[in-house]
C-alpha cells in the first residue's frame, strides 16, 4: 500500500470527511495536524504547490489535493489503485 500523508488542522469538517474516507478503503495513512505548528504548516503549503487549505493529502509521495480532489478520485473509480487497495 502506498504511503499516504493527511495535513490537517483541528475542527476542520474537511478533514474529518478525507479521513473517514481513506479510512472506509481500509487506507492506513499519517496525519500530520498543523493546527499549532508553523514549520509544519510551512512545510506543506511548499509541498502543495501554494496550497494553504486543508486538508492536504499526498499519496506515494504525489500531491492529490484536498477533500474533494479525494472524493473525485473516488468517485472517478482511480483511489483504490493509487492506495493499492485494489
Amino acid at each position: 500500500m502506498a504511503q499516504i500523508e493527511v495535513y490537517t488542522k483541528a475542527f476542520c469538517p474537511y478533514c474529518t470527511r478525507a479521513k473517514m474516507l481513506l479510512d472506509g478503503k481500509g487506507a492506513d495513512f499519517r496525519e500530520i495536524d498543523v493546527t499549532m505548528d508553523r514549520a509544519g504548516f510551512d512545510a506543506m503549503v511548499a509541498r502543495a504547490n501554494g496550497r494553504r487549505t486543508v486538508p492536504q493529502v499526498f499519496i506515494g509521495g504525489k500531491h492529490v489535493g484536498g477533500s474533494d480532489d479525494l472524493a473525485a478520485l473516488d468517485a472517478k473509480g482511480e483511489l483504490d489503485a493509487l492506495i493499492g487497495a485494489a
